[in-house]
């Protein structure tokens, strides 16, 4: 609901918004903590009861009641209202040139809804680069597109970025994309500013050419020229080499044939493209069951009706011995399991589909000369996977 301000006291200053709700406030308060409000009030004329009236018509009420609690106690409470709520105070925030509220929801944002703001990206990135002072909501968005420039570029919107957008974005030297791509969605973008331009390059003037020239005037000095194969300057700068620069295209001409001569032109370096790591090999818990199944022995262990998922399992299962690597002899067992107690055996028949295991809480004691006793555990299981399934608890 949009609102209305009324103060009712002479120590008090009106402030209107849409829809008939008033507010009170104190002029000193407002004036000390709100350069907004002081310069309001300087321009506002007493009424015959010495009240000053504000008109707030854009304001939504919901919105002021913040604000309005923000400068009088320093304090705003974020946690009860809803992502997109949040995100659309900042700007609010910023009309009343509250820019430290402004920078703690970013803050907030970034930190606590970063999922948030993935999903809408695109209406995060168009905002953000609407307010100079938004640095943090600017950085973390070229952060995002620099690692995964394709999603952007490819966007159906990409072409109605601000100018300050797309530079921002063309200046990093970790933008993850080769020169010529670069290139060719700036001319892309500049095309899209000029609709009458016309669409068959071999139709198109000095004046068309001079068009393109002056709205990416501020994009073409970060294109990194010298950085591109003999192939990609014939092929995709050469068609627009009217929009460049005489001395430029000079240079670049001369780099061509002799690389190794000196230039007058600035050249920049390389963007340092990151070589995709792979994930660290971990070595499996095992090679004969996989996580399913160690989801269902922990089912078997507690005596659950129902089996655990994966993600729920609330166990670990490490590796003591596997007898492909450690042997499978009783002094290889002896020397890594005795005395492990919570222990897991599992057993792959050889040339059948089925597996053989059992589960020892307290585990084996090797036993001392010629003693041979086992002891029994009443809470041990057997179990047999893949061709049947029984418990066997004794």
């Amino acid at each position: 609901m949009n609102s209305q301000i009324y103060i009712s006291t002479k120590s008090s200053n009106c402030v209107e918004c849409q829809n008939i709700k008033s507010f009170q406030a104190h002029s000193a308060i407002l004036r000390y903590r709100s350069l907004y409000f002081s310069d309001k009030l300087a321009n506002a004329i007493n009424d015959n009861n010495n009240i000053k009236t504000i008109n707030l018509k854009n304001i939504l009420t919901e919105y002021f009641e913040i604000i309005l609690k923000y400068i009088y106690g320093g304090v705003c409470l974020l946690e009860d209202f809803e992502t997109s709520f949040i995100f659309e105070l900042t700007f609010v925030a910023l009309e009343f040139l509250l820019d430290e509220l402004a920078k703690n929801i970013e803050t907030y944002l970034i930190e606590s809804k970063s999922s948030w703001l993935r999903l809408h990206f695109s209406r995060v990135y168009q905002k953000s680069f609407q307010y100079d002072k938004l640095h943090e909501f600017q950085k973390w968005c070229n952060d995002n597109i620099v690692k995964y420039p394709d999603k952007f570029f490819d966007s159906e919107d990409f072409t109605c970025i601000k100018e300050n957008a797309l530079v921002s974005i063309i200046k990093r030297d970790d933008l993850q994309m080769s020169e010529v791509k670069v290139w060719k969605h700036v001319i892309e973008w500049g095309i899209a500013q000029n609709s009458d331009l016309p669409s068959d390059l071999k139709n198109w003037t000095n004046e068309n050419f001079l068009a393109l020239k002056d709205t990416l005037k501020n994009c073409l000095p970060h294109i990194r020229y010298f950085q591109m194969s003999a192939e990609d300057i014939i092929d995709n700068i050469r068609p627009y080499q009217q929009i460049l620069e005489n001395d430029l295209w000079d240079d670049i001409s001369i780099k061509l044939m002799l690389p190794s001569r000196q230039i007058a032109s600035i050249i920049l370096p390389p963007r340092t493209i990151l070589k995709p790591k792979l994930p660290t090999r971990i070595e499996p818990f095992s090679l004969i069951i996989n996580e399913a199944h160690a989801a269902e022995i922990a089912s078997w262990v507690d005596r659950n009706d129902n089996t655990y998922s994966v993600a729920n399992n609330p166990y670990e299962f490490k590796l003591i011995l596997r007898g492909t690597r450690d042997g499978f002899t009783a002094d290889s067992f002896w020397k890594l399991c005795d005395k492990q107690t919570h222990l897991v055996i599992v057993i792959k028949v050889k040339d059948a589909d089925e597996i053989l295991g059992g589960y020892n809480p307290i585990g084996w004691i090797r036993p001392s000369g010629k003693e041979r006793t086992i002891n029994i555990v009443k809470i041990a299981l057997f179990f047999h996977l893949k061709m049947g399934l029984f418990k066997i608890l004794f």
